[in-house]
């Protein structure tokens, strides 16, 4: 039997999940793909959904985090602001200090 000891984060705002892995890998992916549609695709979740989850951030957080560029004869895009990529790197190394927390404190699995 396979045991591991795992933690999850999300940053919540009034008691709703307002950032966390899903919404961090959907950054991501806009970043390296340049584009809401792509990322999207390669998460497998709809446009709307990741639309929706990205509009959720611009509205509730204290500054946009993705630019989005309609379309026209060469299509949109999108892009993160500085904003979102200091987030993504702050909460990349909460990850990483989570993570090493998970595996000092792996012992307590010797107990189950």
């Amino acid at each position: 039997m396979e045991k591991k000891l795992r933690i999850r984060c999300w940053i919540t705002l009034d008691r709703e999940k307002f950032f966390g892995p899903g919404r961090l890998q959907l950054l991501n992916l806009i970043q390296s793909k340049g584009s809401l549609s792509k990322a999207a695709q390669q998460m497998g979740m709809s446009y709307k959904k990741a639309w929706d989850m990205v509009n959720d951030l611009n509205s509730r957080g204290s500054q946009p985090f993705v630019l989005l560029k309609k379309g026209g004869e060469k299509g949109g895009g999108a892009e993160l602001t500085e904003h979102a990529q200091n987030l993504i790197f702050r909460f990349e190394k909460l990850s990483e200090k989570l993570e090493e927390i998970t595996e000092e404190e792996a012992e307590i699995l010797d107990w189950i």
